[in-house]
């Protein structure tokens, strides 16, 4: 772990002495859940902030953070009351609605452009789990594919937070307007 952290701080360093132009890029995002949390997941919602510098023709490094939220789904749950005199159960219905999981992703993120207008990233780091109580931080991966201009970028990507027995993921469509 020291040597990875020794790497990424060595990287940013080079960055920030090399920073010939940089980018920083202010967004939301919205995304629908898939894999393991899809059942109990129905929308990915978040805001983030990216600072980026040119560390070589078309190739930029910085990092990441925000913050991004996967709402819950109502679920049902049956119970049996009773049994009918034909043997047959009767059931009870209740609606529960989770809380909505919420994470604070803390990522170093590179952006590679093979024309002005469009480019291919990713971010990678750790997503901090900020609620509900007990949830866990874990992995945070997201490779993209975007459109810029001088001003906004929307991009598509896939986002996961890996976790001890299960991922949070989804796919998700961003915006983000350049300062």
């Amino acid at each position: 772990m020291k040597k990875v952290l020794f790497t990424a701080i060595a990287v940013f360093g080079f960055a920030f002495a090399n920073a010939q132009e940089t980018t920083m890029k202010v967004g939301a995002h919205v995304g629908l859940p898939m894999g393991d949390i899809k059942d109990y997941s129905s929308l990915n919602l978040g805001a983030d902030f990216t600072y980026l510098w040119e560390v070589a023709d078309n190739f930029k490094a910085g990092f990441s953070t925000g913050i991004t939220a996967y709402t819950t789904k109502e679920q049902e749950f049956r119970t049996i009351t009773g049994i009918t005199s034909t043997f047959q159960p009767i059931y009870s219905t209740t609606k529960v609605k989770g809380d909505t999981s919420l994470f604070l992703p803390l990522a170093g993120s590179a952006e590679y452009s093979f024309t002005e207008n469009i480019f291919v990233g990713a971010d990678l780091g750790y997503a901090v789990g900020l609620a509900p109580d007990g949830v866990e931080g874990g992995l945070l991966y997201q490779p993209k594919v975007g459109y810029q201009t001088e001003k906004i970028a929307i991009t598509l990507g896939y986002k996961g937070i890996s976790q001890d027995g299960g991922t949070y993921s989804s796919v998700n469509l961003g915006f983000a307007y350049k300062l």
